[in-house]
């Protein structure tokens, strides 16, 4: 046996003497946990914090700054794995020695949850970006995905090899694929096509004894669970098998922006009580944010501008859509043009990983609204909180009272699909080098924003999208067990998950019953 083989074996033995036949967690030994790294994986794709590399390889996909200061607690260190074996031997040997792991994929977690905690722990980064790729041949209606891959990525594969198909996600091409469908995955075509998590037919996961389960092996409640049951709870996905729906050779994208003077907020309430009424029409969507004194429609047709201008003069005329507002393109050239706002950016640029950090830190919430706030409360909203900053964003992304129909299998976590007809992203910035004046005040009116908009939206419980993470709404307790309580997270997860958190919790007792996949804000085992 060679030198190299003869101590993987040692570290092995000695990692398992340390714990039982049932791989539960030993108490945290970081030495240990990086000898068996060392052991069982290429030394070069794990980055421990003495390493030149370490700050760089962190911040590589942290989309938030104010999460890469000196006071955000630090892995112990970064495995960038390449391979599934690499995966399985991250969570093997951070069960053996009582090392969490914090799972990275796109990086878009609002509070940084995949590569920070909150409170002082020994943990470690499972960072996915190695593993990305896309399987996927003309005319086939599924694609296997890379758990690291990004929507982007999986766009531009789909629409330069099987051009006549797409993929129902969202508007920002950076996002990681498993992030988005672990948290159910709303996005541009999803009245039509279901959210992500619906458009899941197959999956392969690793799971607490670093075993690789497929869609079989898992069984139904697990599969089930992690097409958006939250990231980083019920094991480490490493593929995904996504359907993908026919789309005609010519799609119409216009933006179309309004003013206050120009009657936005008459607009808003003219799209929420037209455009979102059943019955829905599946083939158009029109998305709109909310900045300062502007609103801004984004409106996707799968279909040619004439019939879209004719659709719109039926409904929505006050819009004033015209033949010049127009941009009639491929499916994958509107995905590019929705990102980057310009149809001079080529498609290429939709493989573009690099982060977007910025020079503003940023804090978000979220709303789901089953009425219609009508045009006095859309006046009141922009005469008393957007236009007195600037820099603070509302996104209304259009449910229209039913998610998926006919075309999809709705039978994912997601909960928000009946009876909803809008969700709503907040957003406040302020300047990273700011003083402490500054962030008081974009936090103070984001939280005051919100709590204007209590009397619009829903109620016991306040709906909240669980990729729009919210660390206010409430964290993890551990108890005297050793495990995140059931009982108080249910002031979070009821918010995100609705009646499927029970179901939800009873999952993670059966695959993970100790609790090793956890962070602030995931699902606690249910108590026997």
């Amino acid at each position: 046996m060679a030198a190299s083989g003869r101590k993987a074996v040692v570290v092995l033995i000695l990692c398992m003497l340390c714990c039982n036949t049932s791989l539960l967690p030993c108490s945290a030994s970081s030495d240990s946990f990086l000898q068996c790294l060392s052991a069982m994986m290429p030394s070069e794709l794990v980055y421990q914090q003495s390493s030149s590399s370490f700050t760089s390889v962190l911040q590589s996909s942290v989309q938030n700054p104010k999460f890469v200061t000196n006071t955000t607690v630090r892995p112990l260190c970064i495995i960038t794995a390449s391979d599934v074996s690499h995966v399985q031997t991250a969570v093997r040997c951070g069960r053996w020695n009582g090392v969490r792991l914090r799972v990275r994929s796109g990086g878009h977690d609002y509070e940084g949850l995949s590569y920070r905690s909150v409170q002082p722990e020994v943990f470690a980064v499972l960072d996915l970006a190695r593993l990305r790729g896309v399987q996927v041949r003309p005319g086939d209606d599924s694609a296997w995905v890379d758990a690291g891959t990004t929507l982007g990525e999986l766009y531009y594969a789909v629409g330069t090899t099987n051009p006549g198909f797409l993929f129902p996600g969202g508007a920002c091409a950076t996002v990681g694929v498993s992030g988005f469908i672990s948290g159910g995955g709303i996005g541009l075509m999803m009245r039509k096509y279901g959210v992500g998590g619906d458009n899941v037919v197959d999956a392969r996961i690793v799971n607490a004894n670093g075993d690789v389960l497929d869609r079989f092996a898992m069984g139904d409640d697990l599969f089930w669970a992690i097409r958006g049951g939250g990231g980083e709870t019920f094991g480490v996905v490493v593929a995904w098998r996504l359907k993908l729906s026919k789309v005609p050779p010519t799609v119409t994208v216009v933006n179309v922006l309004r003013t206050m003077e120009q009657g936005a907020a008459d607009l808003v309430a003219k799209w929420e009580t037209t455009i979102l009424q059943p019955p829905v029409l599946p083939d158009l969507t029109i998305r709109v944010v909310l900045q300062y004194r502007q609103a801004f429609f984004q409106t996707l047709f799968l279909g040619g501008c004439s019939d879209l201008l004719n659709t719109m003069r039926g409904l929505f005329p006050e819009l004033g859509t015209t033949a010049a507002d127009c941009h009639e393109m491929s499916w994958l050239r509107a995905m590019a043009f929705i990102y980057f706002g310009n149809t001079d950016t080529p498609v290429e640029a939709l493989l573009n990983r690099t982060n977007n950090v910025g020079n503003y830190y940023f804090k978000s919430k979220s709303d789901y609204v089953r009425r219609a706030v009508g045009k006095a409360g859309w006046d009141s909203l922009y005469q008393q909180w957007l236009s007195q900053n600037g820099n603070g964003q509302i996104i209304l992304e259009p449910h229209g009272a039913a998610v998926g129909g006919a075309n999809t299998m709705t039978t994912s976590p997601y909960p928000h699909r009946r009876g909803v007809l809008f969700n709503i992203q907040y957003g406040s910035n302020w300047c990273c080098g700011a003083n402490g004046t500054e962030a008081a005040a974009a936090l103070g009116w984001l939280n005051g924003l919100y709590g204007f908009m209590a009397q619009f939206v829903t109620s016991n419980p306040r709906e909240a999208f669980a990729n729009y993470r919210d660390l206010d709404m409430g964290q993890n307790v551990i108890g005297s067990d050793g495990l995140s309580s059931y009982w108080s997270a249910r002031a979070w997860a009821e918010r995100y998950f609705m009646g499927n958190y029970r179901r939800l919790a009873a999952v993670k007792a059966a695959v993970d019953p100790t609790d090793y996949f956890r962070n602030e804000q995931s699902i606690p085992p249910l108590p026997k």
